[in-house]
């Protein structure tokens, strides 16, 4: 027999999820690969879903990754060029009833911001972003405080992820 499933929450990546970010994120570090002398990845390659300081130690391991993280958090707020919101989206942030949501992300919360803005998107009340967390996707930590500052068991919880880092973390 099919029962009947209880949302408690609904947890949202944001980027490939809400947002269509793929263009300008791509073209900030492919700038950011010609700077530094390294081969350009493929949208497919680039290992999309987790912090950009965990990108640049995977990339450039010669280079100091949180430094090179806060330039290419300061180039993606300035480059926010065809950033727009996913069919849906508008929609899912917007209504006022339950399940609650909560956006679970691996930007920065100002990053985060830029992007939602840029995309004509609400903020929703509840945000977890790559500084809240010890632990960032693939681990479970973003999605558990997500669940925690909704009041909602995880198990309780659907995940919307794109990405196989949020896969997993999810």
């Amino acid at each position: 027999t099919i029962r009947p499933v209880t949302i408690g929450a609904i947890l949202s990546d944001l980027d490939g999820t809400l947002v269509d970010s793929t263009d300008a994120v791509l073209r900030v570090w492919h700038r950011w690969m010609d700077d530094h002398g390294l081969g350009r990845t493929r949208s497919a390659e680039h290992p999309h879903g987790i912090p950009a300081r965990e990108v640049v130690a995977r990339l450039a391991p010669h280079l100091d990754a949180d430094a090179e993280a806060a330039e290419l958090e300061r180039r993606e707020i300035a480059d926010l060029d065809g950033v727009v919101a996913l069919p849906g989206a508008a929609a899912l942030l917007r209504r006022s009833g339950p399940p609650p949501l909560a956006v679970v992300t691996s930007c920065t919360l100002p990053l985060a911001r830029a992007r939602l803005r840029a995309a004509g998107l609400a903020e929703p009340p509840a945000m977890v972003t790559a500084e809240r967390t010890a632990r960032v996707k693939p681990h479970p930590d973003p999605y558990l405080l997500g669940a925690e500052l909704l009041g909602v068991a995880p198990a309780a919880c659907v995940v919307l992820e794109d990405a196989p880092a949020g896969v997993a973390a999810g």
